[in-house]
């Protein structure tokens, strides 16, 4: 009985390798949203940031100018640390007063 070479023309291995393809797809794409904290914090690019308050970044520019927001100046690059966001959105929270 002949042995059939394997080639990427068979149908079981080209199945294969489309899958494969695929998890190394999906893998890149949650590295790269993924980032790893540091020293326990999470850092945020001002992108990000008005991404999540849903605000341009010429408001968060104006909120740093203000004071309202904390922040990481570091070489020309703007930092948040994530903590801070959330702690500025929780000193802004207004409990409803009607039941």
């Amino acid at each position: 009985m002949p042995m059939e070479v394997l080639t990427r023309h068979n149908e079981n291995i080209n199945k294969f390798f489309e899958a494969l393809d695929r998890i190394t797809r999906q893998a890149k794409e949650m590295a790269k949203n993924t980032r790893m904290p540091l020293n326990g914090e999470y850092l945020l690019t001002d992108k990000e940031v008005s991404e999540k308050l849903k605000i341009s970044r010429r408001t968060l520019q104006d909120y740093r100018d203000q004071g309202k927001i904390a922040y990481i100046h570091l070489g020309g690059k703007i930092l948040y640390k994530e903590t801070d966001i959330q702690k500025m959105l929780d000193d802004h929270y207004y409990k409803a007063w009607k039941q």
